[in-house]
């Protein structure tokens, strides 16, 4: 078992993909042809799975949303890519994607299909296309609470003893050891696939950024979603910011709902 942070390990992970470059930035178009939102698809990231998202299914449901929530298998890009078009397809018209953690660069790289209209990163990576997550992490300072033991099949799980720290600080101890216990454990070769489409070129974006999150610097988290032009919305929570402020989430998924037609014109 060998401790880790995401961009030393993805250093010796073999690349799935090789691109000449990164795309270049394209205008913006109108995805949903004008219709109003009332979909929403919901992609976890690693060491969690989608019922993660109970509360916010629950506000926006509330709300009038048709939600869907994706199972990613954590087990390559592709297959977590895959995973969240099946949900795609399954839409019946203009749809919100939302992802958390790593599932931003999920749906960053699905998030050209379609039937999406606007992307919500949720303290989420944002990869552009010929990048690597793993380089998203350049330059910024380490996390020493969100540590990783990858194991000898290469997939990488959150130290029990530093899961709450790291992940939900904000969390009763109860709660954080069911998430601890029941976590789901990544390919960390997915940190070093580099993606082929970077959806936010071409589709509105916003951002939730937790305030408290151990798992990125601030200062990565800021960059990322100015970079992308996101519309940043920060809340005090940890990196589970999804589980402890679903009201807050649901906000900003029905802002981008509100506003996804008008944006991408």
């Amino acid at each position: 078992m060998i401790k880790s942070s995401i961009l030393s390990a993805a250093v010796t992970a073999v690349s799935a993909v090789s691109l000449a470059g990164a795309a270049n930035a394209q205008p913006a178009h109108n995805t949903s042809d004008g219709k109003p939102v009332k979909n929403v698809v919901l992609v976890h990231g690693a060491f969690a799975d989608g019922s993660g998202w109970r509360g916010v299914y629950d506000e926006l449901t509330q709300r009038g949303y048709r939600v869907s929530i994706v199972q990613n298998p954590l087990t390559s890009l592709a297959d977590d890519v895959a995973a969240t078009e099946r949900a795609l397809d399954r839409q019946n018209g203009p749809t919100i994607l939302v992802g958390h953690s790593w599932g931003g660069t999920v749906i960053t790289e699905a998030g050209t299909h379609s039937n999406v209209a606007g992307l919500v990163y949720v303290s989420a990576l944002s990869p552009d296309a010929g990048e690597s997550t793993a380089q998203q992490y350049e330059g910024f300072a380490p996390t020493p609470e969100f540590v990783i033991e990858t194991h000898e099949q290469g997939f990488g799980f959150l130290s029990p003893e530093k899961f709450k720290a790291g992940f939900a600080h904000d969390v009763n101890d109860a709660d954080a050891a069911f998430m601890r216990d029941s976590q789901v454990p990544i390919n960390m070769s997915v940190f070093g696939t580099k993606l082929n489409n970077a959806a936010w070129r071409t589709k509105p974006s916003w951002a939730v950024i937790a305030t408290e999150d151990r798992a990125f610097d601030q200062a990565m988290l800021l960059h990322m979603a100015k970079r992308i032009g996101a519309r940043i919305t920060t809340v005090r929570a940890s990196h589970a910011v999804f589980m402890t402020q679903p009201k807050a989430v649901a906000d900003v998924v029905d802002q981008a709902a509100r506003n996804a037609v008008r944006a991408a014109r």
